[in-house]
């Protein structure tokens, strides 16, 4: 008959295998024949019992080292468990992934923290927990150490921000973010971060729209449809263009192919708020005026920026760069109306400061990026409480009050325990396992 040891963190079941008691006497210094004469009597003394959980089995070889005249390998024998290489995190739902370092620096990404101190506080806790022998944690303990950590390394506000963001994912409420701006700005590069940074699956372009549109509304029926959005105001009636100044004919040439893209617009973001899907919405007809048309139709969190390069000259750069990057954009023809691009701009920035828009300067990848992901989280102030208790609940009460007092690494060995049921020492570090 097998004896069966049961693991007791996460309670998989194993027969006793001497080979294995062996092995690990030997790890801890003693000599073969030794090792093999303990590991026998031990498989002796169990040859009556069904089943065995593995603290009960190290104390068993605890009483044999303590015999055994080696004050070495006892010592080697009970020091700290050898981290394990992988633990599992279980979320609400009961799904169980691997931690994943890069996911958890992102997700702190997301909540405002910049990159250079997500990548130390990612660390900090992935060793903590390996230290302490964590097998599975649950995302709310994980979550709950996260925001101590962030408190008690980078303040108060990064804090803050992380727990409105976690928040927030928990309320399943949907994010709609907007971002304007005129040709070159950026928008389709920041948007594909920004969607990758904070995991949204749908994305749509503004101009993926009018093209739509174009197939279905012949050129001699809508010109102004089939036209650039700085060339728009070409297709006003003559008379507008001879008494009125050409920046103002380029605002109003946009206005009008927006005011057409404001259709499709509002359906692509009312269908997402529908099936609470978030959403990035880009281009250069996202004009703050679409607000109005959703902001009252859901709970979702809508915010809206506005891309800009300041310097006339890193634009032009950038426009040049379209010819090699994307010849089918032909630089040449951007550099050609460059006055009305820049124009149109001047005129989407005079609209973010008459709407209160954010303005973003794209002077800086990401730097723009994390001015944005910054919107958003304050944005989610206006929604949100950002309690720990609201966010964390349960470990929050387990834990009590004063666990916010502590220094967050004591705090790790307390929730591994919770967790997995493994016993610790006096200092809170599981001991040598054998199953």
């Amino acid at each position: 008959m097998k004896t069966i040891v049961v693991n007791s963190r996460d309670q998989t079941r194993v027969p006793f295998l001497r080979g294995i008691l062996i092995r690990t006497l030997l790890d801890a210094g003693m000599p073969f024949d030794d090792a093999f004469d303990m590991a026998d009597r031990l498989r002796d003394h169990l040859s009556e019992t069904d089943e065995i959980y593995t603290h009960e089995l190290r104390e068993l070889v605890h009483a044999e080292l303590e015999s055994y005249g080696d004050p070495s390998v006892f010592r080697e024998f009970s020091a700290p468990l050898t981290a394990p290489s992988k633990i599992r995190v279980r979320c609400h739902a009961g799904t169980v992934t691997a931690f994943s370092r890069g996911r958890h620096q992102r997700y702190l990404q997301s909540s405002g923290v910049r990159l250079a101190d997500a990548e130390p506080i990612t660390t900090r806790i992935f060793d903590q927990l390996l230290a302490a022998g964590a097998v599975e944690i649950s995302t709310a303990e994980l979550g709950y150490l996260t925001w101590l950590c962030l408190r008690q390394e980078l303040g108060e506000g990064p804090a803050r921000q992380y727990l409105l963001w976690s928040e927030f994912q928990l309320s399943a409420r949907p994010m709609v973010l907007l971002i304007c701006g005129a040709v070159g700005s950026g928008k389709s590069s920041i948007a594909t971060e920004i969607a990758h940074r904070l995991e949204i699956v749908r994305t749509q372009s503004t101009d993926m729209l009018r093209e739509v549109m174009r197939t279905m509304m012949p050129k001699k029926l809508l010109p102004i449809l089939h036209c650039s959005s700085f060339d728009a105001w070409k297709t006003l009636p003559l008379q507008d263009k001879k008494s009125r100044p050409r920046d103002l004919l380029i605002a109003d040439g946009y206005q009008g192919q927006a005011e057409l893209l404001a259709v499709p617009c509002e359906a692509v973001v009312k269908r997402a708020m529908r099936e609470n899907v978030p959403l990035i919405l880009e281009g250069v007809h996202a004009h703050p005026d679409l607000l109005e048309r959703f902001s009252t139709h859901s709970d979702a969190i809508v915010v809206h920026v506005t891309l800009a390069v300041m310097q006339a000259d890193e634009l032009k750069s950038r426009l040049r760069g379209r010819g090699t990057e994307e010849p089918h954009r032909h630089a040449r023809r951007y550099l050609k109306k460059f006055d009305s691009i820049w124009s149109l701009q001047s005129f989407l920035l005079a609209e973010a400061e008459r709407c209160d828009t954010p303005i973003i300067p794209n002077d800086d990848k990401e730097a723009a990026i994390f001015q944005i992901i910054s919107t958003i989280n304050a944005a989610l102030s206006d929604h949100f409480s950002g309690s720990p208790a609201d966010v964390f609940g349960p470990v929050v009460r387990r834990l009590g009050s004063q666990a916010e007092d502590k220094a967050w690494q004591l705090l790790v060995p307390a929730l591994v325990n919770a967790v997995d049921g493994s016993v610790a020492d006096d200092s809170g570090k599981p001991r040598r396992g054998i199953g």
